[in-house]
């Protein structure tokens, strides 16, 4: 399996990254013992044009982690054909003890990384660098997620055997076995769509809140990195069942088979997107204790926003879209 081009081109991915966050990784422990943005000192002058090329090289790396994650689902997904008893992606990562710790370890650096992006991209509007420490500290977290990433990552894909049997989708989200994904396939779907779309609402809310009144940032992130898991719940409890219009087949993954058009990634790729802006923008708004951090998210902040709103959006709208049009009769049932 290590063979393939898609993994080897995530194992190159990994590899190149941790090369160049390593360095990076050193460089913000040096930075935050001497950073002092109102000392004049040689040192300090140095420190801010490092933090330019340090900056500019972190900001592909986590681009490229940011990629990596359809990359990653797509590989497992399309590979689920060489797996004795792998129907989609699930098959694939429950091949071997890796896979979904793999995948979960993903999503945190996902959105980590983005988080980053959006806290460089407002430090550098600013005239006195008011988030540089904080960026910084938020590096030395994400180093060791890397390595871990891609530790459970080559782990996963030196131990998947095509020859061993795996169980499908239907083991995983079975109401009769004792996890998480089950309890989920087990919620009452009338309160878990309630539960959703108030989320989603509330966050556009707040978004439209922000956007005419420049408040509300925090919350607005606040509830965008809330409508992520919940509307992963709500995938689960009752979008997929209206999508393959069965009442019992709830797996998230089989969402992104041919046969279902590939639905899945036009319902996750905004959904994590928005997600991501949002943790992203609460994150920065958490830290705006400086006028400068202020006056550049009330100039920035709103096309992200604005992004944000939409990915929250077409994710709602498609949902229920999907439900309305299934001729599956899930209420009541």
């Amino acid at each position: 399996m290590m063979v393939q081009t898609p993994v080897l081109a995530l194992q190159l991915a990994d590899l190149l990254s941790l090369l160049l966050l390593i360095p990076s990784g050193l460089f913000a422990l040096h930075l935050l013992r001497h950073w002092n943005p109102d000392s004049g000192h040689a040192r300090q002058l140095r420190l801010e044009k490092r933090t330019y090329l340090v900056g500019a090289v972190l900001g592909v790396v986590f681009l490229a982690q940011i990629l990596m994650l359809p990359l990653f689902v797509h590989t497992v997904d399309r590979m689920a054909v060489q797996i004795v008893g792998a129907m989609c992606a699930v098959g694939t990562l429950n091949a071997n003890a890796w896979g979904f710790p793999a995948l979960q370890s993903r999503i945190a650096l996902f959105f980590l990384a983005a988080a980053w992006l959006v806290l460089h991209h407002m430090d550098t509007r600013a005239p006195d660098y008011p988030l540089t420490r904080a960026k910084y500290v938020l590096v030395l977290a994400i180093v060791p997620l890397a390595a871990v990433t891609a530790i459970f990552q080559s782990i996963y894909f030196a131990k998947l055997d095509p020859d061993v049997i795996t169980s499908c989708c239907g083991s995983l989200f079975s109401r009769g076995t004792e996890s998480v994904t089950a309890h989920m396939a087990g919620l009452p779907p009338a309160p878990m769509m309630i539960l959703l779309y108030t989320t989603l609402a509330l966050a556009l809310l707040s978004g439209l809140v922000y956007l005419r009144w420049r408040r509300g940032l925090l919350l607005f992130g606040a509830l965008s990195t809330l409508s992520f898991p919940v509307a992963i719940a709500g995938i689960i409890t009752f979008v997929s069942l209206y999508v393959y219009e069965h009442p019992l087949h709830h797996c998230p993954f089989c969402l992104l088979q041919p046969e279902y058009g590939h639905i899945g990634y036009a319902l996750y790729l905004p959904l994590f997107m928005a997600t991501a802006l949002g943790f992203g923008l609460g994150l920065t708004a958490a830290l705006a204790r400086r006028d400068s951090v202020r006056g550049v998210l009330s100039h920035s902040a709103p096309p992200l926003v604005i992004t944000a709103g939409i990915g929250l959006l077409v994710f709602t709208a498609l949902t229920a879209w999907l439900s309305w049009r299934s001729n599956l009769l899930l209420l009541g049932y």
